[in-house]
C-alpha cells in the first residue's frame, strides 16, 4: 500500500498533458507585476506588425482568444456591448467597479464560467488600478462622462484618468494594446470643457503610448443612451420637446453596437490600427431635429417643439453649474439643459474628410432608421405592439 501512495505521489508531481497545454496558451512569467517591483518599459512597438494577438481555437464563448482585457468604465453604456463581443470569442475580460457589487453583474453572463471577473477598485489609488491592470495584456479606457459632480471634475475623469492609466499601462511591461476611447469632435479650441478634456487626455495617452489606439465615436444610439431616451421621457412628460437654438447642429449619430466592433475589429488585426485615431460615425448625417423627427416617429407621437434660443437655454442651465460645489449636497445630474452640452452643440459634429473611419476596420456601420432605435417602442402610449415603425426590412443574418 505505501509502494503505491509513493508511486502515485511521484505521478502527482510530473507535469500532465493537460498543464502543458495550458503553458502553451499562456506562457508563464517569472516576473510578478507589482508596485514593490522594477518597472518596465513600454512593449507596445515591439508587438506592432507581429501579428494577430488573437489566437486560434474552436471559436465561441468557451474557447480562449489570448486576449485578457481590463475594460475601464465597462460598466457603462459602451461596455456592456463591448464585454459581451470579447466574451463571445472567449476572451477573459477583468471589470474594475467602484461602486456596489450589484453593478457589473449583468456582465457575469455574457462570458463562460469565470471569464468575466468583475475587481472592486478606487480610480485614485495607483495600487489598486495596477491589481486589476496586473494579469492582462489589453487595456481599454472608456472611462469618460458629459457632466462634472461634487467629486469629479471633466478634467480629472476625462485627461487626468486616461493619462494615468497610459502611464501604468506603459510600465506594466506587457500591455500589448492600449485602446482610448474618446469622443467625436474633441479639440482644444472647443466650446465645451468637456471636449477639451477629452482631447487634452488624447494627447497624453499618445505621448505617453504612441502605439496606443484612439476611437473617436459620434453620439452613440441604443438602449441605454442618453439622447433619445432623455427626449423621449421628457416628451411623455410634458408633451413636448425643447429644440435648443432650433435644433440645427448637424451630428453623425452611431449605433453602439457598431463601436463596440469597431474596437473588437482594432484588437483583431495585426497591429495595422495601432497608433491611429479612428473617427466613427454613422452613415447618416441628421440635424439635432431630425434626429428628434425620428425619435417622434418612432414613438407615435405627434411633434411638439419649443424653440428655445441658447442664451435662454444657457440661463436655464446656469443655478446648477454655480451651485454644484456651493451646496452641501448633491444636485440632480442634468438631462436636457447640460450647460457644457449647449456648449457642445453650437457647432456641427461629424466626420473629418479625411479621417480614419469604420472603413479602414473593415466595417460597415447600420443606419439608425429600423432596428437600432425599435427600443424607443417602449414610449408608445399603445404599447410596443401598437403598430411598426420598420421601414427597411433588416436580415437577421446579416444582423452582428
Amino acid at each position: 500500500m505505501q509502494a503505491i501512495t509513493r508511486r502515485l505521489g511521484h505521478q502527482s508531481l510530473r507535469p500532465t498533458a493537460s498543464i502543458s497545454s495550458i503553458k502553451s496558451i499562456y506562457p508563464l512569467s517569472d516576473h510578478y507585476y507589482g508596485s514593490d517591483h522594477s518597472r518596465y518599459g513600454s512593449t507596445l512597438a515591439s508587438h506592432k506588425g507581429m501579428g494577430h494577438l488573437v489566437r486560434k481555437g474552436t471559436g465561441g464563448r468557451s474557447s480562449v482568444s489570448g486576449i485578457i482585457a481590463t475594460v475601464f468604465g465597462a460598466t457603462g453604456f459602451l461596455g456592456r456591448y463591448l464585454v459581451q463581443q470579447l466574451a463571445k470569442m472567449g476572451s477573459q475580460v477583468l471589470v474594475p467597479f467602484r461602486g456596489s457589487e450589484d453593478n457589473p453583474r449583468h456582465l457575469k453572463l455574457m462570458g463562460d464560467l469565470g471569464q468575466i471577473v468583475p475587481m472592486k477598485y478606487d480610480p485614485r489609488d495607483e495600487n489598486s488600478i495596477k491589481a486589476v491592470m496586473a494579469k492582462a495584456n489589453v487595456v481599454i479606457n472608456l472611462i469618460g462622462r458629459e457632466y462634472e459632480t461634487r467629486n469629479f471634475s471633466f478634467e480629472e475623469v476625462n485627461h487626468f484618468m486616461a493619462e494615468q492609466l497610459a502611464v501604468i499601462a506603459k510600465e506594466h511591461g506587457g500591455i500589448m494594446r492600449f485602446i482610448q476611447v474618446s469622443c467625436l469632435g474633441s479639440s482644444l479650441s472647443s466650446p465645451s470643457r468637456f471636449l477639451r478634456a477629452k482631447a487634452a487626455g488624447e494627447e497624453a495617452v499618445l505621448k505617453e503610448l504612441p502605439e496606443a489606439t484612439v476611437m473617436k465615436p459620434a453620439v452613440m444610439i441604443g438602449t441605454e443612451d442618453r439622447i433619445m431616451n432623455r427626449w423621449a421621457h421628457f416628451a411623455k412628460k410634458y408633451s413636448f420637446l425643447p429644440l435648443i437654438g432650433g435644433g440645427s447642429t448637424k451630428i453623425q449619430p452611431v449605433y453602439v453596437v457598431d463601436v463596440a466592433s469597431a474596437i473588437v475589429a482594432a484588437l483583431k488585426d495585426d497591429g495595422s490600427s495601432m497608433g491611429n485615431v479612428y473617427e466613427l460615425g454613422g452613415p447618416d448625417i441628421y440635424t439635432v431635429h431630425e434626429l428628434a423627427e425620428l425619435m417622434y416617429e418612432t414613438i407615435r407621437e405627434w411633434p411638439r417643439y419649443v424653440n428655445v434660443p441658447l442664451p435662454i437655454a444657457k440661463a436655464i442651465s446656469m443655478p446648477r453649474e454655480v451651485l454644484l460645489k456651493k451646496v452641501p449636497f448633491p444636485l440632480p445630474n442634468p438631462d436636457i439643459f447640460n450647460l457644457d452640452q449647449i456648449h457642445a452643440f453650437t457647432t456641427d459634429n461629424v466626420v473629418s474628410e479625411n479621417a480614419l473611419t469604420f472603413m479602414d476596420l473593415g466595417i460597415v456601420p447600420h443606419k439608425l432608421k429600423g432596428y437600432p432605435v425599435e427600443y424607443l417602442i417602449q414610449y408608445r402610449k399603445g404599447g410596443p405592439q401598437f403598430g411598426s415603425t420598420v421601414s427597411e426590412k433588416v436580415n437577421p443574418d446579416s444582423y452582428p
